[in-house]
């Protein structure tokens, strides 16, 4: 018995340092990591290792705790910034877009397998979320810098959809425990009803635990290293809650993440850091636990028509639905085909796949066995590909600012300020003689081991390291005085246009130089606004705007969304408007129209123009706002 808890401890310990080791792997090559994850788990597993593991309850159990966890740092990281920018299109995926790709993914199934409805919709509701650790890391790891919005929307939608397919995942699951088919009309009332029930709980008990967690730290003087566990466990005590009550526990505690981690809340620093480290424990047992969950000798038999419904998913299920809750929002085509393509599985459809093996339902292990599979299809494909098919997008762009080493420190007693630790680099402004502005009160200086006051360390030099007090919303500006040059590429050059404009400049001194057809009212706007009345707005830094022969590119935006710099290019980008036509059905039908019309011309005799690869779509790309 001694040596049994010794065993397991090293075993289970052996397993989470390998898995912590791959991630070296991981952003070394940019493979998909939770890939690796789950290839450990099922190394050690059954048919690897040996290790028997086949407890269906304790897989949920432990898996669901993992993903209270990974969810509530998630809303926690979500600044209302992302939210104000991308909270309809993402909440439009996160509903609406599961529900199509169980739809469309259910119906596949029944004709592919031996599956009757109830059970094809199950397993299509199981695989209709996205996984928020795949879509972080990967953005992440792959150095793929995307327009805000675009990552917003997917990192939005990939935090705040599970909940959704866990309701219609456990929905199914009890209508077909019950063994009897409802009719039609019954099954929509109950899914619709049960709906708003549980979203609606879950929705209240996530807010007010939200609130009452950020309340009860301002409140209680705790000691500093209790804290970050009293935080993670009444984020824990909101998922049960709302749970046990009828609700959706893990909207709730996504919710509770979101409203505690926008409050302004004591410790924000420290907590960021401890559930940063949770999140990352939490995917790495969460994943191991699946992975020896898994038995691959059992896959071989189902390998075809698995393989056949993850492409199906990949290619067909998921840009049809993200194409439909998208067109409310006029995002580009190059963008909505990117988030398309962005709809990595992963833990969540794994996890949601236990769940007909824990109502003992007949085809339970066979459905949980092509979820695996087709999670493997999805971050095999997908994983591997975000990047390049980004740069082929063309929806790569440059850094902002150039490399910068800052650490944010956490003041006690002090809600409203912060002390920043920043490096200087070589090359950075305030290397070169520029001055720290007058908001920020800078109060120490290191200098090859020794400290002194700002005032006596006279001009900074490269490897000094600065302490600052600033307010907490500080200006960006501060991290631009202490980044590296940004190193321009020609590519970055072509990307932000010939030569800079003010934005202050009347839009009528283009229409005189350059001619490209603005209207009246334009022509009274300044070219700062009529890129924003063109965007629908809001300007984004790199958006453009395409107008005749020029194009205007937003080459910086100020704390509050002025534009401030823009470029101009006289070629408008023509590579932004070739889309792979697998991810996008208009394009897909435009061909295949193409294809049928040329067809029916050759049977009449006609001569047949030889179709142009490029689709001169002018608003492909253009705006948001046309």
């Amino acid at each position: 018995m001694y040596y049994t808890v010794y065993l397991v401890t090293l075993v289970g310990t052996g397993l989470v340092l390998a898995a912590a080791f791959s991630s070296l792997v991981a952003f070394r090559f940019g493979a998909p990591l939770l890939l690796l994850f789950l290839a450990l788990g099922l190394a050690a597993g059954a048919d690897g290792l040996g290790i028997q593991f086949d407890n269906a309850g304790v897989a949920y159990f432990i898996g669901s705790l993992a993903l209270a966890a990974i969810l509530f740092d998630s809303g926690f990281g979500t600044p209302l910034s992302a939210l104000r920018q991308a909270a309809l299109p993402a909440l439009s995926l996160a509903t609406i877009g599961v529900g199509l790709t169980t739809g469309l993914f259910g119906v596949a199934a029944f004709y592919l397998t031996d599956f009757n409805w109830l059970e094809s919709l199950l397993l299509g509701a199981a695989v209709a979320s996205t996984d928020a650790a795949a879509v972080f890391f990967l953005l992440r790891v792959g150095n793929v810098r995307l327009r805000d919005r675009v990552r917003s929307t997917l990192e939005i939608e990939s935090g705040s959809n599970d909940p959704i397919a866990i309701f219609l995942t456990i929905t199914f699951v009890e209508i077909i425990a019950l063994g009897q088919d409802p009719a039609a009309e019954v099954l929509i009332t109950d899914l619709i009803l049960g709906f708003i029930a549980n979203m609606g709980i879950g929705a209240i008990v996530g807010v007010l635990g939200g609130l009452a967690i950020s309340r009860l730290v301002d409140k209680l003087n705790l000691e500093h290293g209790l804290l970050p566990i009293f935080v993670l466990t009444l984020s824990l005590l909101v998922f049960a809650f709302g749970g046990a009550i009828g609700g959706s526990g893990f909207l709730a505690v996504y919710l509770a993440g979101l409203v505690a981690g926008n409050s302004s809340i004591r410790g924000e620093a420290l907590l960021k850091r401890f559930q940063d480290g949770v999140s990352w424990l939490a995917q790495i047992i969460m994943f191991l636990v699946l992975g020896l969950f898994a038995t691959p000798s059992q896959f071989l038999p189902i390998l075809p028509v698995s393989v056949a419904l993850g492409l199906f998913l990949i290619f067909i299920a998921r840009p049809i639905a993200v194409w439909l809750c998208l067109i409310p929002f006029r995002f580009p085509r190059q963008e909505t085909a990117f988030i398309s393509w962005v709809g990595l599985r992963g833990a969540v459809s794994i996890l949601l796949a236990i769940t007909p093996l824990l109502a003992d339902l007949e085809h339970g292990r066979t459905m949980f066995n092509m979820a695996f599979i087709i999670v493997l299809v999805s971050l095999i494909v997908q994983g591997w590909t975000i990047g390049p098919l980004a740069r082929r997008l063309g929806l790569i762009v440059p850094p902002r600012i150039g490399p910068l080493e800052k650490v944010e420190l956490e003041l006690p007693g002090s809600a409203h300020h912060e002390l920043l630790a920043y490096t200087v680099v070589a090359g950075s402004p305030v290397a070169r003689g520029e001055r720290i502005p007058r908001w920020a009160r800078p109060s120490l200086v290191v200098r090859e081991g020794r400290s002194m006051k700002y005032q006596d360390a006279g001009r900074l030099v490269a490897g000094d390291h600065v302490y600052i007090f600033v307010p907490d919303r500080y200006p960006r500006l501060l991290d631009r005085l202490f980044a590296s040059p940004t190193e321009v590429s020609p590519d970055d050059a072509d990307f932000f246009g010939a030569f800079a404009l003010d934005p202050t400049h009347m839009a009528s001194e283009l229409e005189d130089n350059y001619s490209p057809g603005l209207t009246d009212p334009e022509l009274k706007l300044n070219i700062g606004q009529l890129i924003l009345q063109r965007l629908g707005g809001r300007a984004e830094y790199a958006d453009r705007v395409t107008i005749g022969p020029i194009e205007l590119i937003v080459r910086d935006v100020d704390d509050s969304g002025r534009i401030v710099s823009v470029g101009l290019s006289f070629e408008p980008t023509p590579q932004l408007t070739s889309i792979p036509p697998f991810l996008s059905p208009t394009e897909f039908a435009d061909r295949i129209r193409q294809l049928v019309a040329g067809w029916r011309r050759r049977r009449r005799g006609e001569d047949v123009e030889p179709t142009s690869e490029r689709i001169d779509d002018q608003d492909t790309y253009n705006s948001r706002g046309n």
